[in-house]
């Protein structure tokens, strides 16, 4: 494509040549309802999981919040959210977590990716350190990053059921999001579960520090 002429100054001087933008086809109404996700169609990770793995909805709700929505997520991401209804970008998982009131998962940390808070109802108190020592709290339209291997937990401090949007972003170049939890709660787990719900857990990304005995 020739220069272009534009208005720079008050003066007329000669673009640069640049390449004209290749011509696309819109997407048709039906595909792009393919890319939305509705809330009221969302099924939580939970009910996802306990039909892939046999997992007992229990077990998935001590180690996560107590329901989780998938989102969107990589076509080739492999772990809890993989049944996201609309497929997305490598490199972010979006996901929605609803705790009641006081209520929330405990202490872990995420190996390979940076977990991002965005808080939509009620109000959250973040905590982080060693054994959760530092606190902040999330309020409407508030938002955290916390960075990879950071101990973290959520929990809703008030008194009506609350929502993150959670968007998770892999650092590395697997679409995967290993987690991991104190031994002593994989042992809570394999004792009033069984180990096959362990394993299923492990299988989906959750791990604990060190093999349960």
């Amino acid at each position: 494509m020739a220069g272009a002429m534009g208005q720079l100054g008050g003066e007329y001087v000669t673009l640069p040549n640049v390449e004209e933008m290749p011509v696309t086809k819109s997407l048709t109404p039906e595909q792009m309802e393919a890319r939305v996700a509705r809330f009221h169609k969302l099924q939580t990770y939970q009910k996802q999981n306990f039909d892939a793995h046999n997992i007992p909805p229990g077990a998935v709700e001590k180690v996560t919040a107590r329901r989780v929505y998938p989102v969107m997520a990589p076509a080739d991401y492999q772990g809890r959210s993989a049944g996201a209804p609309v497929m997305g970008p490598r490199g972010l998982i979006v996901s929605i977590a609803e705790c009641p009131p006081h209520n929330g998962p405990g202490l872990h940390r995420h190996l390979n990716t940076v977990e991002n808070f965005f808080c939509l109802s009620g109000r959250f108190e973040i905590s982080w350190g060693d054994n959760g020592e530092h606190t902040t709290v999330l309020e409407p339209n508030d938002m955290i990053s916390i960075p990879r291997g950071e101990n973290r937990k959520f929990f809703n401090i008030s008194d009506e059921v609350g929502r993150l949007l959670v968007m998770i972003v892999p650092e590395t170049d697997q679409q995967v999001d290993p987690i991991l939890y104190a031994p002593s709660l994989g042992k809570e787990i394999e004792d009033e579960y069984g180990k096959k719900a362990l394993e299923g857990l492990q299988t989906i990304g959750f791990k604990f520090e060190e093999p349960v005995g």
